[in-house]
């Protein structure tokens, strides 16, 4: 029997604590942000409570996977797809982002030719973890059009971009550039964009690259590199740093090392990031609903729950659920099940790049639990979940998956 099969994984890891001082990071947006109506301290943010997700009824166990697969709805068109969002405008459009610069639509059973947007020609995707790389649509993107992409552009820099968008078509020069980011290396963009249920928009940064994190980049926080930023983009110019954010600016949780998709759970608003590990462990990471925000992840002091440079410090936050690279290389964040079956209600699936395995982590009798579900025989390059709640698989073959019965 296939050893993925048969290894259950069960990690209880969950702690937190204290975090140290952090000076003024330096900042680099396109242009100078203003802070919200309060101008926060740089003092040390308060002690968090301990993460533990919202208590809303839900799975109490994993169902019987068998029953379930990944059903194809796209098997051709695509070129390495590596997000999927909705527009949350009720249409029920599947937006496709095409790691080489263009965002497709999947309406009515099919995939439209005509691509969404395409800005090819500024999208640098020379490296392989570089490209068009996230999306997220406005919270109020019926009445104004807005959406937010994450893209590597000239010399390999993070850019964090707005466009406009009407019916099935956006322009592409409607672009707002929100900020510009360097890249020393060209690997560990990250490349999350996510709204959370407060409104305000969160990106995840990888640590900059290389291997080993050579600039220190994950224990800094005078760097945007590393980290989870909370920006306000509906105030300011080009947008407005939260009052509320623990460290005075843009950072909102560091210690990260390459977050490859973030997702908020839609009906709690709790905060899952799966973060690529260096040589031996895959982590998935937890921030619950109303966490004050200031987490350290623990890059590269620890890789998961395991010392890197370093041994396990009481200010670090360690993963809700982690793999050794006996079962995968590079771990691809998903989604909290939130759709029409009500035996995956409240499961985080998320999977592995390189073997293909998902799992499920759910939190049963106060202790993390994450089982083997399945083994999707695909590179799983990113999760997707539409307006239902449904969750959707995305192959670096080019396909797209739905978690359906058989």
């Amino acid at each position: 029997m296939n050893r993925f099969w048969i290894f259950l994984l069960v990690l209880t890891i969950i702690s937190c604590g204290q975090y140290s001082n952090a000076a003024s990071p330096t900042v680099t947006p396109l242009s100078p942000p203003i802070t919200d109506s309060t101008t926060p301290t740089e003092s040390q943010p308060e002690t968090p409570t301990a993460e533990q997700p919202t208590q809303i009824p839900a799975a109490s166990g994993f169902p019987n996977s068998a029953e379930y697969e990944w059903r194809p709805i796209i098997t051709s068109g695509l070129t390495r797809p590596v997000d999927l969002q909705p527009a949350f405008d009720g249409s029920g459009r599947l937006f496709i982002i095409e790691k080489y610069g263009t965002i497709r639509i999947y309406e009515n059973g099919q995939l439209l030719a005509q691509p969404f947007l395409n800005i090819d020609d500024r999208v640098n995707d020379s490296g392989n973890e570089m490209g068009l790389l996230g999306l997220a649509f406005h919270p109020n993107y019926e009445e104004n059009g807005y959406f937010y992409v994450n893209y590597t552009g000239s010399g390999g820099d993070t850019r964090i971009s707005r466009f406009t968008a009407s019916g099935n078509t956006a322009d592409p020069h409607s672009e707002q550039a929100l900020m510009v980011i360097n890249q020393p290396f060209p690997n560990h963009n990250g490349g999350a964009v996510a709204f959370g249920p407060d409104g305000y928009l969160y990106l995840g940064l990888g640590d900059g690259g290389a291997a080993g994190d050579p600039q220190g980049n994950g224990q800094n926080t005078n760097t945007l590199l590393g980290t989870i930023l909370r920006i306000d983009v509906n105030n300011g110019d080009p947008y407005a740093i939260p009052a509320d954010n623990p460290f005075g600016n843009e950072i909102w949780a560091y210690g990260l090392r390459n977050p490859w998709r973030i997702s908020f759970d839609s009906l709690t608003g709790d905060l899952w990031i799966g973060d690529v590990g260096q040589g031996a462990w895959e982590e998935i990471d937890f921030l619950s609903a109303g966490s004050p925000g200031g987490a350290n992840f623990g890059w590269s002091i620890m890789e998961g729950s395991y010392g890197y440079d370093g041994e396990p410090q009481p200010n670090l936050l360690l993963p809700a659920a982690e793999y050794s690279h006996d079962f995968g290389c590079s771990v691809t964040g998903g989604y909290v099940y939130r759709g029409a079956m009500p035996e995956w209600n409240g499961i985080y699936l998320y999977g592995d790049y390189c073997s293909g395995i998902v799992w499920g982590a759910i939190l049963s009798n106060g202790q993390w639990q994450s089982q083997i579900l399945f083994e999707a025989n695909v590179r799983i390059t990113s999760f997707g979940q539409d307006e239902n709640g449904e969750i959707h698989l995305l192959g670096d073959d080019g396909g797209v998956y739905i978690l359906a019965r058989k």
